[in-house]
């Protein structure tokens, strides 16, 4: 299943949300050459990118069922590998949360299961909530 991501940035880098609940998150996205650097593999940017909005959106959704907001205070990540091709997969949980502040953590797999690069993030919510 696919979600609105609600974010022009994403959706024209191809990004799909395939899954969010209260604490978690899964984006994907079908390596096209657009998304590649120089050297022919994964644009750091680009997995950045998908580490960060899956950390984010893996704090947005509310007991309640309704999304929130929030802006990134903090991101780090880790590059562990590379990849060229196929689909990778960014898988978020939120380790940690407070009423306006939010830790997660995320993993960048490969289609195979490799892990391509890890990232751990820090976030505060918004006082706007969306439907």
């Amino acid at each position: 299943m696919t979600y609105a991501t609600d974010n022009p940035l994403l959706d024209d880098l191809g990004i799909r949300l395939t899954e969010v609940s209260h604490g978690a998150c899964t984006l994907v996205l079908d390596i096209e050459p657009r998304h590649l650097n120089r050297q022919g593999s994964l644009q750091g940017g680009v997995s950045a990118t998908l580490l960060d909005a899956a950390c984010g959106y893996a704090g947005l959704q509310g007991e309640d069922g309704k999304m929130g907001n929030a802006v990134t205070l903090m991101l780090t990540i880790s590059y562990l590998g590379r990849v060229n091709t196929g689909r990778v997969r960014a898988v978020a949980h939120v380790t940690r949360a407070g009423r306006s502040i939010y830790f997660s953590s995320a993993e960048l797999l490969a289609e195979n299961g490799d892990p391509i690069a890890t990232a751990q993030g820090t976030f505060k919510r918004s006082r706007e909530a969306t439907s």
